[in-house]
């Protein structure tokens, strides 16, 4: 029997995941394989599986990290679309506080392991968050590390913004943390689908335990807008955010404008995309320590200042 591929795609809050997930679909569709997707938010609801394509077979599990609390829900997801689907290959886009080996292993029930076939870890980093290891509190630093040191191909992306002297600064660093590793540099998590299905997954060696619960306190916060709301306070607003905040993500509507918008934010920069249709106004937070009340207050003062225009 035909064994299904399975790739595991790591990497940290704001690497670019999804993007690269998008390209690698579209890199599969040329080449008419029959793809299975399972993506892992750790908030209430999923923002990013709107980028994936129609007629694909798509698993989310949300609120929760598939390295700990719903381990469990991920080995019957993937009973289910293995089971339903006549597939060549499964990705699996993990939470960006998950521990890549354990994701590995809650791929390895007895229900289905000799039905698939790990071809390999790949963890993207974001080169400037990288550089920037040092603002990190020390468990994120070991996860970063982490992420890459269990790595079968490390991805280095959104290598544009870097000097070159920095480029081999990382590039020595990656080296020395994996050096069985496969390194590719990328912009905008472009790359070529040969590059990434050579392989098959290395035997790990053992790896320290890093909950996103237990271990990290990242947490995450759900809001719904009931109106629009003004671009200029809203900005303001995200000039406030603390660096523990690693990642928002959402749709939003603004007063200038009648269209929806997909906002992306991470590492401090914010990203606004037009949307072709109406989606409910709403944002994820992802982040360590996050105070709850404290978001819920700006963000309601957001909505009541825009009420009393």
């Amino acid at each position: 029997m035909k064994k299904i591929e399975v790739y595991i795609l790591s990497g940290f809050l704001g690497a670019g995941k999804t993007t690269l997930l998008t390209n690698i679909l579209q890199q599969e569709k040329e080449r008419n394989r029959k793809i299975a997707v399972i993506m892992n938010e750790l908030g209430e609801v999923s923002i990013d599986s709107n980028a994936i394509p129609e007629n694909t077979p798509l698993a989310e599990l949300l609120n929760g990290c598939v390295c700990c609390t719903i381990q469990g829900q991920l080995e019957v997801q993937l009973h289910n679309i293995i089971e339903e689907n006549e597939l060549d290959a499964i990705y699996i886009e993990t939470t960006g506080v998950a521990h890549p080996i354990e994701v590995l292993d809650a791929c390895m029930s007895p229900l289905f392991a000799d039905r698939l076939q790990i071809k390999s870890i790949i963890t993207l980093i974001d080169s400037n968050r990288w550089l920037d290891q040092s603002n990190l509190s020390i468990q994120l630093k070991k996860l970063l590390q982490e992420q890459v040191i269990h790595a079968d191909i490390v991805l280095i992306n959104k290598v544009d913004q870097l000097s070159e002297s920095e480029k081999a600064n990382i590039v020595m660093n990656i080296q020395q943390l994996n050096s069985k590793g496969k390194i590719i540099l990328t912009e905008y998590a472009d790359i070529n689908l040969e590059q990434i299905q050579g392989g098959t997954v290395q035997e790990k060696k053992s790896h320290e335990q890093v909950h996103v619960h237990n271990h990290l306190h990242i947490r995450t916060y759900v809001h719904s807008f009931s109106r629009s709301v003004d671009l200029n306070q809203f900005e303001n607003f995200l000039k406030t955010m603390p660096d523990t905040i690693y990642r928002i993500k959402g749709y939003m509507k603004f007063r200038h404008s009648d269209n929806t918008y997909l906002f992306q934010y991470s590492y401090g920069m914010p990203l606004y995309l037009k949307e072709p249709v109406t989606m409910k106004n709403i944002l994820v937070f992802i982040g360590e320590n996050l105070d709850h009340e404290l978001l819920k207050t700006e963000l309601n003062r957001l909505e009541r200042k825009e009420a009393d225009i």
